[in-house]
């Protein structure tokens, strides 16, 4: 691990030895910031999205956080005694550090099989559609009649676009909450 406060990081910058730090952060399984101002924190973010090109996740509880949380991929913030702007800021909050855990490996693990299955889903829906209509062109002698009416377009987009969306997101887990924090190598098999 690694542990960094703000007056390093301050060198680090001003320096030009933003290279440097990434190569020695890459051989550190964490790296912890302290100390540092919420201009640093948000600049720490940029930098490893900039030149990793990888996704990031911040994780904040107060005002001070809210520059970082706002440059990271993903933001959660930590609703408690230090106010609500990280919360407001945020993508996800959660009320204590401890739900981290069930957030990402549970419910991150549920949402990426949902959207997965949803985006297949939409395909099936608009292919089905649109085969419709190219076969009915071929009825109609390409005339450029509708086959179908425009309330019937409406209720067809309404009625499959917003129920099943709804169903899934209310019903949809292939694997349960207690297996999903006891296995969390499952997580990866949505990515």
């Amino acid at each position: 691990g690694l542990v960094i406060d703000g007056r390093t990081l301050n060198i680090i910058f001003q320096g030009g030895l933003e290279e440097k730090f990434l190569e020695l952060t890459q051989h550190c399984r964490s790296v912890l910031c302290c100390r540092s101002t919420p201009l640093q924190k948000g600049m720490v973010v940029k930098l490893v999205r900039r030149q990793l090109k990888v996704m990031t996740l911040s994780i904040g509880d107060g005002a001070n956080d809210v520059s970082m949380i706002q440059a990271a991929d993903v933001g959660i913030g930590i609703s408690g005694q230090e106010g609500m702007q990280a919360v407001m800021a945020s993508d996800f909050a959660i009320s204590r550090f401890k739900h981290l855990k069930k957030l990402l490996l549970v419910h991150g693990h549920w949402c990426y099989v949902r959207l997965a299955k949803m985006v297949i889903y939409f395909f099936y829906k608009n292919v089905c559609y649109a085969n419709l209509l190219f076969w009915y062109q071929f009825f109609c002698g390409f005339s450029g009649s509708t086959m179908i009416d425009y309330w019937q377009m409406i209720f067809f987009n309404l009625f499959f676009t917003s129920v099943p969306p709804l169903l899934f997101g209310a019903l949809d887990k292939d694997v349960s909450a207690e297996t999903l924090l006891r296995l969390p190598e499952l997580y990866k098999n949505g990515q």
